[in-house]
């Protein structure tokens, strides 16, 4: 499959002074978060996540990391710039930082505090998404209209109180209908005052779908980035996301026939993968590229004294709570859907059992069952570059991306389009055999997209 033929790699650099290879280490997977051979070649990495609350006070708040930032800085090549992400899904409280000038500046200046306190080179802005369609989407969406003409303003006073050299970047949506903010009018003006826009070209199939699709296909990719070129942003302030993990989602009892006989597409329907306030009803979810170990090969686990569990550590939860597949202990569906991890804890609650006996879904009750047989019966769109595949055991349907993908996104969009840089979310979730990290970095390398000096690959070859 191929959208674009490449240009050399040094052409790259006609498109903007900067390419970035970026890196997310979010808190939830820091059992392994390899070495500095994994790392090799990342000249960006960003903590995940410091909740917008920290910003909106006077005096500000804690600015709370995962680990010590000389520990996270060590991680990574010398020169590797070191960032924090604010916000991400579910914290709702930009809307609050938006509402007037006072609290721009509010929030800008603790920014710069946490920037000094940490010596940071930048941040990265993760508000899901101004102008609605975030996680309140079902209760609190046509109101926040007013919030996308003042967004860029807020981005304005952030870049003037950090400064021109400090680096800000912006996660942005992958999907049409979340773009409510961004605009032929916006993207410009966005564009002027940061670095690059970080493109979530992931979860483009979510609990919000009505029938199966690909999450993070190389034409869906394609696609999501080109909706921000076509509005004016520059391809080099242009990065494409790829994501760490795989998604299912339980289809359609009635939808069961159409499944089997093409998984894939308007005739696979999905059932209700949310509850009537918009949130994760435990019918869908991630499963990441972690190499996950069997409870049972594990000898003497104990209880957990800090609520984390599961594969990578020596710990179960205590009786009652579920292990998640991010490796937490709890009760809620959040917890204790599809994608516990037996063994750690409790299977799952009576709650998430009872719905998956309702469903005709109780002889596959674990995701990380049937992902074994998904990985194993891999169906693979040569059309639009993505993985994927229907267990009619589980009814359960899968999609994710994988290396080969990987490679024909770097030739689609860097090669093809000019894209300034990857981001990959997130390092520890691809922990175990990398397979993904390695595709990326060989990309990378290819693509000269990395600025550190032990840059990956010879960007003094063409990359035809």
């Amino acid at each position: 499959m191929k959208f674009f033929a490449p240009f050399a790699c040094s052409a790259i650099f006609a498109f903007g002074a900067h390419a970035r290879y970026v890196m997310y280490v979010d808190e939830y997977h820091t059992a392994d978060l390899g070495n500095s051979t994994t790392t090799a070649g990342i000249d960006h990495a960003i903590m995940a996540f410091v909740p917008t609350s920290d910003f909106l006070t006077e005096e500000g708040g804690n600015f709370t990391l995962f680990e010590p930032i000389d520990t996270f800085r060590a991680r990574f090549d010398p020169g590797c710039k070191i960032m924090v992400a604010i916000g991400g899904w579910g914290d709702t409280n930009y809307t609050y930082a938006l509402h007037n000038h006072t609290m721009h500046q509010r929030f800008a200046s603790n920014v710069k505090k946490m920037m000094d306190k940490y010596d940071l080179d930048g941040i990265d802005i993760d508000f899901e998404y101004p102008g609605g369609d975030g996680s309140d989407y079902k209760t609190n969406n046509v109101s926040k209209a007013w919030e996308i003409p003042i967004f860029p303003l807020f981005l304005t006073a952030i870049r003037t109180t950090i400064g021109p050299n400090a680096t800000l970047s912006i996660a942005v949506p992958g999907l049409e209908e979340d773009m409510l903010a961004y605009t032929n009018a916006t993207v410009p003006a966005l564009a002027k005052q940061v670095d690059w826009f970080g493109i979530m070209s992931y979860d483009l199939m979510n609990r919000r779908s009505t029938y199966t699709s690909h999450h993070s296909s190389v034409q869906g990719t394609l696609d999501a980035v080109n909706r921000y070129l076509d509005r004016g942003l520059p391809a080099a302030k242009a990065h494409f996301g790829v994501a760490f993990y795989a998604k299912y989602f339980t289809i359609d009892p009635a939808s069961a026939t159409n499944c089997s006989a093409q998984p894939l597409g308007q005739d696979c329907h999905v059932g209700v993968l949310e509850n009537a306030d918009g949130s994760d009803n435990g019918k869908s979810g991630v499963l990441t590229f972690t190499s996950f170990i069997k409870a049972s090969l594990v000898p003497q686990l104990k209880q957990t004294q800090d609520g984390s569990c599961g594969s990578g550590t020596a710990y179960r939860c205590e009786a009652g709570n579920c292990c998640s597949s991010s490796g937490y202990c709890g009760t809620s569906d959040e917890y204790c859907d599809l994608g516990t991890q037996p063994g750690y804890g409790d299977l799952m609650n009576a709650s998430t059992a009872a719905t998956l006996r309702m469903a005709g879904n109780a002889t596959t009750a674990n995701a990380l069952d049937s992902w074994a047989t998904a990985q194993a019966n891999a169906l693979l769109d040569q059309v639009r570059g993505g993985s994927y595949f229907f267990d009619p055991d589980a009814q359960l349907f899968w999609t994710w991306d994988a290396p080969q993908w990987v490679q024909e996104k770097f030739e689609t969009l860097v090669g093809g389009l000019g894209v300034g840089g990857v981001g990959a979310w997130s390092l520890g979730e691809d922990a175990g055999k990398w397979e993904m990290l390695g595709s990326v970095r060989e990309g990378v390398g290819r693509w000269c997209l990395s600025e550190v000096s032990s840059s990956v690959g010879n960007c003094s070859d063409s990359s035809n």
